[in-house]
């Protein structure tokens, strides 16, 4: 490695772009290599010190490091991908990936907020760890969440990009998508990657449905909860809380999980605050529909209405799983369940575990002004017993109210 003079004067700066011209195919990690990185920075200090602080295109960025570098349109090639892609980028016909731009600025010196400037962006950790081939492309394209085209694999960035911009771009999507988040009640064999692939579905589907009203934080309280739970005793209770919770400004999804997803539900919120619950409706019954529905609303009126927290994803099998359904919101998010669909008072008061009877089942029900099905789930539950009350779930019956209107 040649010794790298300081970037001070005009001259200094030609020279030193003239040599990141000559080390673009120095390979990382060897001594040309770390050259390139240093008179990249060294370059790219010079010119947020001496250069107009106006930023020029993208496009006009590279044409400009092309001609001081004297590169061709194919020197661009290892950077950008093909010729068709380089072509398509110049003319303005293509836009530039994160790869892309990660290429450019590390081996061309351009600057990272000039090239990303188009995309209302920044150069983002989180992102930039993202393998976009790891996506489940396939079921992906399948479901019509991304487009069916050849080449999934080779055009995985810009299809995932897509998704994201759907999702409300970059900036509107929270960073749990891809990290670690203890407060998650997930599956260890969870895919992260195809549990973010449903997320951003979610938030791409909400985002392109009108609730048709704004949401006030503070909304959802227990007696809220109640009155939510109370609409379980209606033969299409299940519609009527999605178009009740609409009118309060809060949307609800039915999205079917993706293989290795492990997933109930999720709570979020989009850009614009308004909360979203995604249900995937894998038990297809009318006990699991309402506690989880019952579940995300709590996790909005105990735990987003407050900001510290960005969403919450459930896999509601592992409730009762050592050290996964101890988490304190988790809990909470249960307890506020739990009492809004049978009040702990009349609960208690009943009796019921000792020995439960259909007719015990409908008395109950009755009292509690819900769906004989909750009574049942919760029997089923609290006893470990699944053969119990099979008769009164309501195996089948939600999906099918939802599919009719779709």
């Amino acid at each position: 490695m040649v010794a790298v003079k300081p970037v001070r004067t005009e001259a200094d700066y030609d020279a030193a772009v003239a040599r990141i011209g000559e080390l673009m195919d120095a390979v990382p990690g060897t001594p040309e290599g770390e050259e390139l990185d240093l008179l990249g920075d060294l370059v790219l200090f010079y010119e947020s010190q001496h250069l107009e602080k106006e930023l020029p295109t993208p496009v006009a960025a590279i044409e400009f490091r092309m001609e001081q570098a004297g590169l061709t349109p194919r020197d661009l090639v290892p950077f950008i991908g093909n010729r068709a892609k380089v072509s398509e980028v110049l003319s303005g016909k293509r836009g530039i990936t994160m790869s892309m731009a990660r290429a450019l600025h590390r081996h061309l010196g351009i600057s990272a907020d000039i090239l990303l400037s188009e995309r209302d962006a920044a150069f983002d950790p989180t992102f930039d760890s993202i393998d976009p081939q790891r996506f489940p492309l396939r079921e992906m394209a399948k479901r019509k969440w991304i487009p069916d085209i050849a080449g999934l694999q080779e055009n995985a960035e810009e299809l995932i990009a897509g998704l994201v911009e759907r999702a409300g771009g970059r900036q509107a999507t929270p960073a749990f998508l891809f990290r670690k988040n203890d407060r998650r009640r997930l599956n260890a064999k969870t895919d992260e990657y195809a549990l973010a692939a449903w997320l951003l579905q979610l938030m791409a589907l909400a985002n392109s449905h009108s609730v048709g009203a704004a949401y006030a934080p503070g909304t959802i309280t227990p007696d809220f909860l109640k009155q939510v739970a109370e609409l379980s005793a209606a033969e299409d209770g299940p519609r009527q809380a999605k178009e009740f919770l609409a009118a309060h400004g809060i949307a609800v999804e039915i999205l079917p999980h993706l293989p290795r997803t492990h997933l109930d539900g999720a709570a979020l919120r989009l850009e614009s605050g308004r909360p979203v619950i995604g249900l995937t409706l894998r038990y297809d019954r009318i006990d699991n529909f309402w506690f989880c529905l019952l579940h995300e609303l709590a996790h909005i009126g105990l735990h987003l209405d407050d900001g510290e927290d960005d969403a919450f994803v459930d896999d509601l099998t592992l409730r009762d799983v050592e050290g996964v359904g101890e988490d304190t919101k988790e809990a909470q998010a249960d307890e506020w369940a739990e009492e809004a669909l049978i009040p702990g008072s009349i609960w208690r008061a009943s009796g019921i575990l000792a020995g439960p009877t259909a007719m015990s089942v409908l008395n109950l029900a009755y009292e509690a002004s819900v769906h004989p099905a909750i009574v049942a789930g919760r029997i089923r539950h609290e006893t470990g017993n699944y053969r119990l009350l099979t008769q009164f779930v309501g195996n089948g019956e939600v999906r099918r109210q939802f599919e009719a209107v779709a």
